[in-house]
Formats: structure tokens, sequence, C-alpha cells
């Protein structure tokens, strides 16, 4: 049995589209009901990592669980392991991130992403590292100014990140949870080249055959908006990772897809294709 965590997220339902056919899944998540996984038989269940019998059934039988956690300064990683532990789980796979390998990353939410390593490395269960760069799907951000006013508002527009598809991220993921070999390994994941909002805001315009323009913003401005989806402390390490990027640290790219896959990492127009009706006006808008 194979337990995904995170189920309606960004990675986790990507997660479920990919597993092999006839695979034993349980999707773990606050709303069932959420958890959709075509041509799939899932088993959706309510799991709380605060809720110890929520998680003592959602484990029960389950020998690899893909973890996704997301309470910034909690300790629900440890909390699942150890319910993990009890169950009698054989393989963890987590998802972190790549800032935890630059040592000028300081901040909380980087800070939190390497105690969870941490907690899981000490753990005595088997485990894997998936270290993504910041998903490409972060531009859906954009979607709402780029349908209304064609626009693209960003900090530092043209510091460079070598973003990855959320999809990629999901497929090495499901490769460490259904092959041998990938115990003990750290995966740091990205797409094939850095690019940069301002880069980024053309590839969409070209798709959608429309002159978008981009705007950047100051750094209050930026507050203000991460402000408005964030706790303060989280929106202040959003900032200092927006200034790493500024100042090149988010720019290297690793072969990892392609080792673990065996095919290409997708570029931002490979995933800006496949999701530009977020970013089309209605029709009656057009």
């Amino acid at each position: 049995m194979i337990l995904v965590t995170g189920a309606s997220g960004t990675v986790g339902s990507e997660v479920l589209r990919r597993l092999p056919p006839g695979a034993e899944v349980r999707a773990m998540s606050r709303d069932p009901a959420r958890v959709t996984a075509a041509g799939h038989a899932v088993e959706a269940v309510r799991g709380d990592h605060r809720d110890p019998r929520s998680l003592a059934a959602a484990l029960r039988g389950v020998r690899r669980a893909f973890l996704v956690t997301n309470a910034v300064d909690g300790d629900d990683d440890v909390r699942f392991l150890r319910a993990a532990g009890e169950a009698g789980v054989r393989q963890v796979v987590k998802l972190s991130a790549a800032a935890v390998l630059d040592h000028g990353a300081q901040d909380l939410v980087t800070r939190w992403q390497r105690s969870c390593e941490e907690a899981l490395r000490g753990s005595g269960l088997g485990w894997t590292l998936l270290r993504p760069r910041a998903f490409m799907s972060n531009a859906l951000g954009w979607a709402g100014s780029v349908r209304a006013e064609q626009v693209v508002r960003a900090l530092h527009g043209t510091a460079v990140t070598s973003c990855v598809d959320p999809g990629d991220v999901a497929e090495v993921a499901v490769r460490a949870l259904t092959e041998e070999g990938h115990e003990g390994n750290s995966y740091t994941l990205t797409g094939p080249q850095a690019i940069s909002a301002f880069e980024q805001t053309r590839i969409l315009g070209d798709l959608l055959g429309r002159s978008l323009r981009f705007e950047e913003l100051g750094r209050d401005q930026a507050r203000t908006a991460l402000l408005r989806r964030h706790p303060a402390p989280v929106a202040e390490a959003l900032l200092a990772s927006a200034d790493r990027a500024r100042d090149g640290a988010k720019a290297r790219v690793e072969d990892t897809v392609r080792a673990v896959t065996g095919r290409d990492a997708r570029t931002f127009r490979d995933w800006a294709h496949d999701h530009l009706a977020a970013f089309a006006p209605a029709p009656d808008a057009a």
C-alpha cells in the first residue's frame, strides 16, 4: 500500500495521476472530497497530522508514503514519522526544497525544511528526499492580472530561477515510491534552464497571442501582496528567497529529472502550453 499525503495539492495530485494502474493507493487529505485520481482506484481518507487517530488509520497497512507538510515551523513531520514507525512503514519519500543546500538561506521556511529533513533521516525509516526548485505553477498567481489587465507583476523581474514543472517532481516521486534503489538518496530537481519572470511573461504572451506587459514591483508592494496570502514571518521568508534569486542563488540547473526518469525535464513553455486556459480571457471578454 502506498499513502499519498497532500493528495489534493500541487504535487500530491500529480503523484496520484501518475501512479501505475493496479497499485494499492490511499490518499490522505483534510478534505477527501477534493481528491481526484482519474483512472485509479484510490481510497481517499481524512487525515490530519495533529490527529493521531486519523494518522494511524491512514497509515494502516502502508509500506511506502509520500509526505508533504506545510505548517511552517511546526512539528507535523515528527508526528507523521512517529505514527509511520508505529504502523510499520518501510520508506518515506519527502517533499523538501532545493534551498536547504544553500548555506546563505537562513530564512524561517528553509530552517524549518532542514529540520524536517533531519527528523526523517533520524527516524529509522527508509527515506528519499525530493528537493525541487520553485514550481513553474507559481506563475498561476499571475493569471488574474493577465486575464484582466494583460499584466504580470513581480519582484526582481530579471532574476533567474531554474524552476521545475510539478509534474516532473511527481514523476520522480512515483519512481521512488514504486522502484527499488531510491532509499537514502536526495534528489535536487530543476527545470532545463534558468528563467526570469520577465522571460516567462514573454513566453505567456507568445502562446496567448497577446502583448503582455511586465511591471516590476517595489519591495513594499511585494510585501503587501505576500501579506494578503501569508503570515508576516512567512512573507519575510519569501522576500528573502526572492533576494537570493536576484543574487543568482537559484540559477543552477541539475539533470536529475533525466537521470531518474530517462527523459528531459519540461520547459516553462511546455508547462505554460498545458495551462494556457488559466491565463486566457473569458470568451465574452475577448
